[in-house]
């Protein structure tokens, strides 16, 4: 497991410009929108989705994608179950970051165990972590798997691969479940636009 190292030298600096003054100039609160799902589930088409409805609103947003993050940030880091641990811990922290700007940030990752999910809401507290499973069955996914990961996973070309040869675990008590196998995209988005509203976090336009 991965050894997190601290600098005792380090002081933190607290700056003027607050969270709650950079939701005052934006004009709404920010969040941390995190879905979770198998490869294939439509993650990222939800939250780009929904990123895209909130900006044409005039909100603030960005996506962390899975994929993207591995171009960057991640790219030193392979898919054993310790890089997947600080793979999910990195996006937590940068997550946390984005809130205190006072956007609302979006995350598309599989995150498939429960304590890393655990631990990102536990970072950025209860009240700014809304965990949205992407339900979808792992037949859909395979069958929407363009780049035939599902395929190279069950021949063995792929070593712990989530859903074939790794496991996901589904989150315990989400905030919200999307039927991404079978809902629209325009439901799926819908649905949680519904949900931000009862959070205060999106006000019907």
């Amino acid at each position: 497991m991965t050894t997190i190292l601290k600098s005792s030298n380090t002081v933190w600096h607290h700056a003027t410009v607050t969270r709650q003054r950079r939701a005052d100039l934006n004009n709404h609160k920010s969040t941390l929108l995190w879905f979770t799902g198998l490869s294939g589930a439509g993650k990222s088409t939800v939250a780009h989705a929904l990123e895209e409805s909130l900006y044409q609103m005039g909100y603030h947003t960005f996506v962390l994608d899975g994929d993207n993050v591995r171009h960057g940030l991640c790219g030193d880091l392979g898919f054993s179950n310790d890089n997947r641990v600080e793979n999910i811990r990195r996006v937590s922290e940068i997550s946390k970051l984005f809130i205190e700007a006072g956007v609302i940030v979006l995350t598309a990752f599989i995150s498939p165990f429960q304590a890393d999910r655990d631990k990102a809401r536990k970072l950025v507290g209860d009240d700014d972590f809304i965990e949205i499973y992407c339900n979808c069955s792992l037949e859909i996914c395979e069958k929407r798997d363009v780049k035939g990961l599902y395929n190279r996973a069950r021949k063995g070309e792929i070593k712990e691969f989530t859903g074939i040869s790794s496991p996901y675990e589904k989150p315990e008590n989400p905030e919200l479940v999307i039927d991404t196998g079978e809902a629209s995209l325009d439901d799926c988005v819908k649905q949680i636009l519904e949900l931000l509203i009862k959070r205060g976090i999106y006000e019907r336009k």
